[in-house]
C-alpha cells in the first residue's frame, strides 16, 4: 500500500509537468473556477451554522449545564478539547457531502479531461460519443451516491467513537483516512471506466489498491489548505494525477497493459 500511495503522491508532480507541457491550464481553471465558488459559499455556510450546532447539542443533552455546575477546570478543557474535535469531524462531514455535489455536477467536465488526459498519453484521439458521455455521467452520478453512503456509514460511525475517551483523540485520523480514500476513489474511477472496468470491478480494482486511492485523496484534500489556488487547481489536476498514477501501475504489471506511456 505504501508504494501505491507514494506513485499517486508522485504523479501530482508528473501531472504538473504534463499540463504545463500540453498546455490544458483550460481544462484545470473552468471546473476549478466553479469549484471555488462552490467551497468558499460551502465554508461560510459551515461556520455558521457548525457552531450553533454544537452548542445545541450540548444545551439540549444537558452537558453544558452539567458543566457549568461543576466547576471544574480539568472538565472544561476536554469539553473544549471534545469540541474542537468534534467540530474537525464536523468539517470532514460537511467535506464529504460537497464533494459528492460537486462530482455529481462536475461529471461532464471530469469525463471530458480524463478523455483528453488518456488522448494525450496514449497519442491517439477518441472522437466525440455523446451516448459515451452519458454513461460516464450516470456512472459518475451511481457511484459518487455509493460512496457518499457508505463514507456517511463510515463517518457516523467514527462520529459516535468520538465521545469515547481516548479512542475519541484518533477519531480524526480515521476520519481523514476514510475521505482521502473516497476522494481518490472517485477520481481513479473515471479511468477505470475508460479501461472497461464495469463498476463492479472497479470498486474491486480500487479496494485491492487502497493505496493509490488514498495518495491521490492525501494530496487533493491537502491542497485546499492553500487559500484559492489550491481550490482553482485541486480538482483538475487530481483527476489526470490519478489517470497518470493509474497507467503508472499498468507498467508495472498490477494490472495488464493497454497503453503506453508518454509523460
Amino acid at each position: 500500500m505504501l508504494k501505491e500511495i507514494i506513485i499517486s503522491i508522485q504523479a501530482y508532480y508528473q501531472t504538473h509537468r504534463f499540463i504545463i507541457r500540453h498546455r490544458l491550464w483550460k481544462w484545470i481553471l473552468i471546473p476549478g473556477l466553479i469549484y471555488a465558488i462552490l467551497f468558499c459559499l460551502g465554508i461560510y455556510l459551515f461556520v455558521v451554522s457548525s457552531n450553533s450546532a454544537i452548542e445545541f447539542m450540548l444545551q439540549k443533552s444537558g452537558v453544558k449545564e452539567w458543566m457549568d455546575r461543576m466547576q471544574n477546570s480539568w472538565l472544561s478543557f476536554l469539553l473544549i478539547f471534545g469540541q474542537i474535535i468534534l467540530n474537525l469531524i464536523l468539517l470532514l462531514f460537511y467535506f464529504s457531502l460537497f464533494k459528492y455535489l460537486f462530482l455529481i455536477i462536475g461529471s461532464p467536465l471530469f469525463a471530458k479531461k480524463r478523455e483528453k488526459t488518456e488522448a494525450i498519453i496514449e497519442g491517439k484521439e477518441y472522437p466525440f460519443s455523446f451516448k459515451q458521455l452519458m454513461k460516464d455521467i450516470v456512472r459518475g452520478i451511481r457511484l459518487a451516491l455509493r460512496n457518499m453512503l457508505w463514507q456517511t456509514v463510515y463517518t457516523v460511525s467514527i462520529l459516535i467513537l468520538s465521545f469515547i475517551p481516548v479512542i475519541g483523540w484518533v477519531t480524526p485520523l480515521l476520519a481523514l483516512l476514510v475521505e482521502c480514500y473516497y476522494l481518490g476513489f472517485s477520481m481513479l474511477d473515471y479511468s477505470c471506466e475508460r479501461n472497461k472496468l464495469s463498476t463492479s470491478q472497479s470498486i474491486t480494482f480500487i479496494g485491492r489498491h487502497k493505496g493509490l486511492a488514498i495518495g491521490n485523496g492525501l494530496v487533493f484534500y491537502l491542497m485546499h489548505f492553500i487559500p484559492v489556488l489550491g481550490w482553482l487547481f485541486a480538482p483538475g489536476y487530481a483527476v489526470i494525477a490519478a489517470t497518470i498514477s493509474l497507467y503508472k501501475v499498468k507498467t508495472e504489471g498490477l494490472i495488464p497493459v493497454s497503453g503506453k506511456l508518454n509523460l
